[in-house]
This record gives structure tokens, sequence and C-alpha cells, in this order.
């Protein structure tokens, strides 16, 4: 097609998927640096989005069917050239073809995917590859059927500077965060389908982490989480010397930046396991043992030998089964090996 000015990136579902998105995102401003990439997203990854080099511009999708004209209204007047639904739905299909973007590209889904121009069919149901791949597959058809060309990069997602870093662990050492240590960071809660270990399993967990390096534990919260991370600091109390809850902050782009502080990073599958893949941060994830969860459809954005990720043997057992001692020597043999 002609000059391509105006792109629009869909991913308007939950954080742990727009993060996985991000390299895709990149392959297709790379493919056309000239053009503004406008990415749709809910408002809890707005930070996200914005923090993220290869997006130009924002817009705000809050998925309720009130506001549904009203946002298609202002995709029609922006006058976008080609659009691309990482996440195809009914919404997102309807959405992108009443705002008439002439090019509209999205996996060939169910009966929606005839609303679109061009679809790939990708069965991501099958979970035999990582969602970010998926994601990069689509990105790549999407920049062939522009005419545009793909372009290869090893930069991370995100990058901050020492000095970023530094004016970061003052704010934590201001919570009573022991910065001369190395920094472990914990998300107890997992949100969505997924689930996650037992206190129980946590404590035992941080304890066997307690004894392989010298670790301050920051055990972490979002909104309406802070009950759950508190119980197991209390837990904690006597067991470990170097433990506080972090459950407040200045939004998810300081959330972001006190993650890329951390050594390690240690989580069920959700989206602030993600974004610590993203930053490199070595990351150890847990997973519900069921095709759509498993470890490879969503592995973390980290490089090779960064994610250690375990899940239950039993087809039917969830996580709460999990016998976590049985994991410490391989758990320290990856560590000491980072």
């Amino acid at each position: 097609m002609s000059e391509v000015k105006k792109i629009l990136v869909v991913r308007n579902d939950k954080i742990g998927d727009f993060v996985l998105a991000l390299p895709a995102i990149r392959a297709i401003k790379l493919a056309f640096p000239d053009a503004t990439l406008t990415a749709l997203v809910p408002n809890y990854t707005k930070e996200i989005a914005q923090s993220f080099a290869w997006i130009d511009d924002v817009i705000i999708d809050s998925k309720d069917p009130d506001n549904k004209k009203a946002l298609i209204a202002e995709l029609k007047s922006r006058s976008f050239d080609a659009a691309i639904c990482l996440f195809s739905d009914t919404y997102n299909a309807t959405v992108v073809r009443q705002a008439k973007i002439p090019v509209r590209v999205a996996p060939a889904t169910k009966w929606v995917q005839f609303l679109y121009t061009h679809t790939l069919r990708q069965r991501r149901s099958k979970s035999l590859k990582p969602e970010f791949e998926y994601n990069l597959d689509l990105a790549h058809y999407f920049i062939k059927v522009l005419g545009g060309t793909v372009q290869k990069t090893t930069a991370p997602m995100f990058a901050y500077t020492p000095d970023n870093l530094t004016k970061q662990l003052s704010k934590l050492e201001n919570i009573g965060v022991a910065v001369d240590r190395k920094l472990c960071f914990v998300h107890p809660v997992t949100g969505g389908s997924s689930n996650t270990l037992t206190q129980e399993q946590w404590v035992k967990l941080i304890c066997f982490l307690d004894s392989i390096d010298c670790f301050h534990f920051v055990i972490t919260a979002g909104p309406g989480e802070a009950p759950v991370s508190q119980s197991l600091v209390d837990a904690l109390q006597g067991l470990v010397s170097y433990v506080s809850l972090y459950d407040k902050n200045d939004g998810i782009a300081d959330f972001m930046c006190s993650i890329a502080t951390a050594d390690l990073f240690v989580a069920g599958s959700t989206g602030p396991l993600h974004i610590a893949g993203a930053m490199d941060v070595p990351t150890i994830g847990f997973y519900p043992n069921k095709r759509s969860a498993k470890p490879l459809r969503w592995k973390t954005l980290n490089t090779e030998g960064r994610w250690l990720p375990f899940t239950t043997s039993g087809p039917e057992a969830s996580l709460a089964d999990l016998d976590v001692t049985s994991l410490f020597e391989e758990i320290e043999t990856w560590y000491t090996n980072l």
C-alpha cells in the first residue's frame, strides 16, 4: 500500500497480555519508524504503554458499551491507515470496522474474523509456543500486508539509567528496605484464571531463598491485595531478618522502576512477573497445570536462562498441591549459575 502514516495497535485486556505484546509492537514500529503508532489500551496498562519507547500515543478504552460510539468516533477522526488487533473479540472487531480503518488485521477467530480485511490462522488455544511469539507472528504478517520489512533488534523492552535506579532505591529505603542487600521481590497474589502458592508454601520458599543469598524480601501488593501480602509479611517475622511490605507506589510506572532494582522476582503467572521479565530481572514463576496457562504459553520475556518456571505434575492438580521443598535444589543450581 501507499506510505503508512498512522497505525493503531489494539491490546485492551490484562497487564500480562499487554506486556507480552510489546515485542510485536516494537517490531511494527521498527518496520515503520516514520509512522505514528498509537496503542488502544485500558486505563490500567496506560502507564506501561506510555513508558514504552516504541509507542507514540495512547488511547484509553474503558470497554464500556456506553462509551463505544464515542471511541469509534475518535478512532475515525484520527484517520488510521491500518489497525492490528493482537487480541480479537466481537467488541474489538466491530470497533475497528465501524471506525472504517481500511486495513484491519487480527487472528482468525470464529465468525468475527470476517470483520477484518486480513486474518492469520494461529490456533493459540493449543498453546504450542509462547504468547509473545504468537503476537510476533501476527505482527510480521501485518508488516507484510503493509509492504514493510521486518527489522531485528536485541534491545531490552525497558531500560533505566543508573540515576533513575539510584533515586528509586532511595524511595525503597524510605519504606525500610535495606538496599545494601540483594532485593528479592515476591508477589504472592495472582489475579485472573491462574492460582498461586499458599501462604505456607511461600513461607517455605522464602526461608529457603534466605539461605542461599543475602536478600531483603520485598513483598508486593496491587490494589486490594495488601491484606494477603501483609499476612505473608507477618508470617515471616522471626523466620527471615529482612522483609518489607511494598503496597504503595506512585502508579504503575513507579512500580516498574522499583521492579527494575530487583535481583530476583518470584510470583505466580501474573502481570508483575511479566513486567520483571520485560526488564530481564531473573524470574521464578509458578503456573497452574492447564493447557491455557502452562509455562510454555506464558513464558516471560527474559533472555535465555533467566526464567525458571514450575508447575504441578497432575493435570487436575492446583499449585496448592506442589511440594515446594522438592524444587529447592533446582532453584539453587539455577540461581548460582545466573
